[in-house]
This record gives C-alpha cells, structure tokens and sequence, in this order.
C-alpha cells in the first residue's frame, strides 16, 4: 500500500526525529532526509509537503548548510521551522540578522488567524511558543506576510499563501508550544491535503504481506531479547510466516523478575519455533570477580554471542535473520542513506558463521511509539508492549560491584516492588523509564531494636523524549514513600532507600 508522503529535510536539527513523530501522529507518512538529497530524488518520491527543519548555523554564513532555490519551484507545499524558516527567507531574498535579543524558552507569541496555519485549532490571539534562535528574519521576502510576532522577533511567522510557502521561527513540534501539533496539522492536510492514511493496522497488513512474498518457505531465525523492539518483530513474523521462525531468547539470569517466564509465556503458543535456553550459571561464571562496569558488559555481550551461536547451530541453515532496528536507529546512522544490508557481516555482535540470504528488519520505518502501537494491534501481551527500556547486560549493570546470587535476588525484589507501586499510582505510563539499583553502600540502620549494616537501594525514574536528555520524574513523595516502606520491611539486607534526582546530563540515565 503506498502512503501519501511528507518528507523532513534535516539541517542539522535536535528535534528532526520530534518532527516527523509529530507528522505520523497526524495520520500522515513521513521520512526524514538529509538537506543534501539531490532534489531529482525528492521530487521523484512525489511527497505531498517538505518540512524544513531548524540547526544550530546561521544561513548567512557560506560554511552552513543550504539549499538550492530550484526547491521552491516544485511546487510543493513547504513549512519552515527556526532555521529552516531563516533558510527560505534568506534563499527567496529577504534578510536575516542577528538578535539584539536572542529568544530562548516560552515566549509570548501573537498569531494572526487568517493564516491556515493558525485559524482553525482553538489558538488563541496570544499564546506561548518555544523558541530558541540568536538571528532572526528581519525582512521578509517579497510576496510573503508576516502573521505572527513577539516582542523582540517582528516575523515569527510568515507565509506566501499563493505559493503555499510558510515558515515559523518557534518550534511547533515540542510540547512548550501552545496548539503546535495542530499547527503541523492544519500543514499537512489543509495546505498539503494529506488525507491521514497512516496506520498501524495498515501497516501490519502491507509488512505480513511483504514478509511472505520475501520469505516463500525459507526459515527465519530471530534473536529475542524480550525487549519491545524484538518482542514486536517476532510477533509480526509469526503472523507472516508462523513456523518457519525460529526465535532464540537466550535468558542470561539477569531479567526482571519473573521476566524470563512472561516472555517465554508470551511466544510459546505463537506458531512459531521458541527456543529459551537458561545460561545464567554461564554467566556467572564469567562475571565471577568482575566489578568494572565495561568489563561486565563486554563479557556479557560476549557470551551472549557464544550461547546464540551454540543454538543457532542446531537449527541448520538459515535463509534470513531478523533485527528489530528501529526509525531513530536509521535516522542516526545516515538519515536513511545507509547502504542496504545485504550480509550477516553488518550484523553487529552476532557471530559470522550464520549464512543467510538477507536481514529482514520490519520495523526498519517505525518510531517506538509506533512499535508499541504495532505490538498492541498484534495482540501481544501488553507487559511486553509497555515493558520499560533495558539494557543488553540486564540487572547486571544496576548492581554496583561485583554480581553475586544474592544480590541479584535482592535487585530482583526491590526492583518488582518500585515497579508494582509506580503501576498502582497509575504513573507507569508517564514515566518513561523507572527501576532500582543496588549500590555498594553499606551503612548503618536501626530494625526491631537492633542494630543493622546493610545495603543502599537508590531509586532512579526519568521523563524524556529521546533519552539523549532526561530529566528525574517528580513522584509524588507518598509513592515513594510506600515504595522504600516495602523494600527496606520485604527485601532482606536493605536497610536505606535513596532517589537518584540527578539530569541526563551530568548523569547518564543507567548508573553503569
């Protein structure tokens, strides 16, 4: 099924990725591309708009990124934002200056309703938008409007209608701006007549459908990790192709409690070929008197590969392998220009012995709300759709030190409380990752009288929108208070609770 397209032009924006999220919660198709694809290849993918993104350079300097003028001759509707709408204006000969006042964070904004951009979503006359901008387009082109202003930006907005060029100096895609989303909504359908065709059940009927054209009766192996992406793409090859899947989850015993067995419970009734192989002593072994938190990693990662391939090995040949590579994965390593994967040699981590066909990656187009979405109209079981992001090396990175039984038992325990209790506040949903870590802190406690020297348990929970910055989540102090409440009188040798409310940055969100 082809889709009506928008198509993001990255110059080097933070927000290119929030861009597009925003476009495809409209209903609308859209990839992001780079500002140097050739513009014969734009215009050969016939998108029904072009959104310029904001970046961090002045257009007036000869070094920052451009674009041809040819682009606004295709007569294709185009939205710029922040740099992008700089960009237009100074492409189609008007002027842009450096701010006397530069403008960062909320800022009152007056809009003028006749534009379509802002006449029809409930928008007041003033309202607040983000801006973030040290230049500013201090005359417009010839043709075009001014139809919003700040105090210190006299075209924070402006448009030539005709044409159906426009442009914003505020960022609509965050959420700090008022009725942004119905910005780029009232863009793409009332100006782009985009009809709003995206959806995940129709994307789940092209891919199986795709898959099995792909596939004929070859076999398909998958290495699961339970995790969402993963999750998600075996349950669509399983509907496309049933038995012919073959998902390996190589449970290293350093899951979540009870983890192991909701994810084995979750597939084994799929159709498809489970193998779960239990290689927690495995480990161990290897991690016995490792403190060194790379070091842990490096010998999980190892080892993992050891026990896929030790499986793998049994099955026989392979025709494809699956990855769960997601959107920002491919926005990230190339904005889509990556060369197409044609052997296992590109698969990174696993082992060069598989001889297979092609990589099959399903979810190659998606962003993670959209896998999740995916996942729910799979009928996967919802605690492997919402399951909380997890590193690779498990709970072995969120104990501090060297791993023993014990301390992975005690990990294990904490952790399934704070989880229980931040789901039973309904918070599970508004967090965006929450767990516990066992420190190696000991210190002093006092329990039924009697002294104690016992284990540190620190709390961490964040909200973000990439998890290349995260902010601690406020929880409510009565939340957290149950929390420690249960840990220190149901988890043995806990004796002092503490909450992590340190940013992403200085801090990274895991602590190893």
């Amino acid at each position: 099924m082809s889709h009506q397209l928008i198509i993001v032009l990255d110059f080097g924006g933070q927000y290119n990725q929030l861009i597009a999220r925003r476009v495809r919660e409209c209903g609308v198709y859209c990839e992001v591309k780079s500002y140097k694809t050739p513009i014969e290849e734009l215009k050969a993918l016939n998108p029904k708009g072009i959104i310029f993104t904001g970046g961090p350079n002045s257009v007036y300097d000869e070094a920052s990124p451009h674009i041809t003028k040819d682009i606004f001759d295709l007569n294709i509707p185009i939205l710029g934002i922040c740099y992008g709408a700089q960009l237009m204006a100074y492409t189609l000969g008007g002027e842009v200056s450096a701010c006397q006042t530069s403008e960062y964070g909320k800022t009152d904004t007056h809009y003028d309703h006749s534009s379509i951009l802002f006449g029809g979503i409930h928008l007041p006359e003033t309202a607040q938008s983000w801006m973030s901008h040290t230049d500013y387009v201090s005359r417009v082109p010839d043709g075009f409007r001014i139809t919003a202003h700040t105090e210190n930006c006299p075209a924070a907005a402006f448009e030539n209608a005709e044409k159906k060029l426009y442009a914003v100096q505020f960022h609509p895609e965050v959420n700090h701006t008022f009725a942004g989303t119905g910005m780029i909504d009232s863009f793409v359908k009332c100006v782009c007549g985009c009809i709003g065709d995206w959806t995940m059940a129709g994307y789940a009927k092209t891919a199986i459908q795709n898959i099995r054209e792909k596939v004929g009766d070859g076999k398909v192996l998958l290495a699961l990790s339970g995790g969402v992406d993963s999750s998600v793409a075996a349950a669509l090859l399983a509907k496309a192709v049933g038995s012919q899947l073959t998902c390996i989850f190589v449970d290293h015993g350093f899951m979540r409690k009870n983890e192991g067995d909701e994810v084995e419970a979750a597939f084994k009734n799929s159709g498809m070929q489970f193998i779960r192989v239990n290689a927690k002593e495995q480990f161990m072994k290897k991690l016995r008197g490792v403190s060194d938190p790379e070091t842990k990693r490096k010998a999980i990662g190892e080892e993992f590969i050891r026990v896929f391939e030790q499986e793998a090995k049994k099955i026989g040949k392979v025709d494809y392998l699956v990855q769960g590579t997601i959107y920002p994965d491919v926005i990230e390593s190339g904005l889509g220009d990556a060369a197409v994967i044609k052997s296992h040699h590109n698969v990174g981590g696993l082992p060069d012995y598989v001889d297979f066909k092609e990589i099959i990656e399903p979810l190659r187009m998606l962003f993670k709300d959209e896998v999740r979405k995916l996942g729910t109209e799979l009928g996967l079981d919802p605690v492997l759709v919402w399951r909380q992001p997890f590193p690779g090396p498990g709970l072995a990175i969120r104990i501090i030190g060297e791993i023993t039984d014990e301390k992975l038992e005690i990990l294990q325990d904490a952790d399934f409380i704070f989880r229980e209790e931040i789901a039973k506040a309904a918070l599970d949903r508004e967090i965006n990752q929450y767990f516990a870590v066992l420190t190696n802190m000991r210190s002093v406690g006092v329990m039924g009288d009697a002294r104690t020297y016992d284990y540190t348990i620190a709390l961490r929970a964040v909200t973000t929108n990439d998890f290349m910055t995260a902010d601690f989540a406020k929880i409510p102090y009565e939340v957290l208070a149950v929390a420690a409440h249960r840990i220190v009188n149901e988890v043995k040798n806990i004796n002092r609770i503490v909450y992590d409310i340190t940013t992403k940055p200085p801090a990274t969100i895991e602590w190893e």
